[in-house]
């Protein structure tokens, strides 16, 4: 007849205190479940964003920080490269925030807004690339908008007529890409019908400068050819480069990347105590049993293999609960915020292994009292 462990006994023995543990431990690996998720999803749509843009080369001015704080720079500089061997094409891109007034509740929130030509192929989204789009976005006043945009903007049905920027706008057709941290909501629109909404903007300052190379082409050394060229007004960037700065920037540089990190730090923090409590009050109440061990002649070995199985016992059944929740709130947000939130395998794998760490730690702390305790003193 197997033997049930020694650690579980001790932990179903006050099976009020096993319960209090157990959710202890889920809170907390819920909680570095969310802050991991919501960094992911920060990571997510910055590449995601980069990747629908077809373009193997970036100029952008020095004093942008990331592509939804762009500063604007001139035009020219594509016109300057435009004859560098290995460029197939250069597009320009203008990006600014507008406020979109819903035609429902009548109110106004800021959109981030794209300006192409209609003719340069800037985004890889099919619905961009159909005639139709290419129609819609050549009329005055038209603009497509990303179906993905919070709910607060409004309907979205094609020709719904609406405000922007104090002029009317028309909604000419739909695409999906998702703004993300930086925006709620996105809109394409042509060159042309974005000076109309921005003026005075000129027309002459671009905020981004797209540069597709040829098939083959080596676009490291064509970027190098580039920073030679070009004045100390634009910086030229790879794709890679691109992706690289802004995933910097909100990690290091903004406060929602700081509170992520320091999210996850936090909650280890608060699991690893709750555990550490749990198990120190369990050592405490079966103080004399530890000690009848050691009188025994049960080594401190065997003392600490018992509390860090009882640390592991309260691993695996505080992350189960952990887990399945995150699994529902991850499938809430990304219903009510249309952020990337997956549980990926690699995050799973990672948050049972913090996990496991967490309260093996609490176990390495709180199994001194056993391991030291003398039977003379006890008794």
């Amino acid at each position: 007849m197997k033997r049930t462990p020694l650690a579980l006994l001790n932990l179903l023995h006050e099976k009020t205190r096993l319960i209090v543990a157990i959710a202890g431990v889920g809170f907390a690996v819920l909680l570095i479940f969310m802050n991991l998720g919501f960094q992911g999803a920060l990571l997510a749509t910055t590449v995601t964003f980069y990747e629908q843009l077809d373009a193997d080369i970036f100029l952008t001015s020095p004093e942008s920080l990331e592509i939804s704080s762009t500063k604007a720079f001139p035009r020219v500089r594509l016109a300057q490269i435009a004859g560098v061997e290995g460029i197939e094409r250069t597009m320009p891109l203008y990006m600014e925030y507008l406020l979109w007034r819903n035609p429902e509740t009548r109110i106004s929130r800021a959109m981030f807004v794209f300006g192409i030509n209609p003719q340069d192929p800037v985004f890889g989204m099919p619905e961009v690339q159909t005639p139709a789009a290419q129609q819609a976005l050549e009329a005055p006043n038209t603009v497509l908008i990303d179906r993905l945009s919070r709910e607060e903007f409004g309907p979205q049905t094609v020709d719904l007529e609406t405000e922007a920027g104090r002029r009317r706008v028309i909604i000419g057709g739909q695409y999906s890409l998702g703004g993300g941290f930086a925006a709620d909501g996105t809109l394409i629109m042509s060159d042309q019908n974005f000076i109309r909404f921005f003026a005075p903007r000129p027309f002459s300052q671009i905020n981004l400068g797209l540069i597709q190379v040829k098939a083959g082409a080596n676009i490291e050394a064509i970027a190098t050819t580039l920073r030679r060229l070009l004045p100390a007004d634009v910086r030229v960037m790879t794709r890679r480069e691109m992706i690289q700065n802004d995933l910097q920037f909100w990690l290091q540089t903004t406060a929602i990347g700081f509170i992520f990190s320091l999210g996850v730090i936090v909650s280890f923090i608060v699991g690893t105590v709750i555990v550490y409590q749990i198990l120190y009050t369990d050592i405490r109440d079966h103080m004399k049993e530890y000690a009848t061990l050691k009188a025994m002649g049960y080594s401190g070995r065997y003392l600490f293999g018992i509390v860090l199985q009882e640390a592991v016992i309260l691993a695996v059944a505080g992350f189960v609960p952990g887990w399945v929740v995150a699994v529902g709130l991850y499938r809430l947000t990304r219903e009510a915020t249309n952020l990337p939130m997956i549980m990926t395998v690699n995050r799973l794998v990672l948050v049972f292994t913090l996990t496991l760490i967490m309260c093996s730690l609490s176990g390495l702390i709180s199994v001194r009292r056993a391991v030291t305790a003398d039977p003379a003193e006890v008794f």
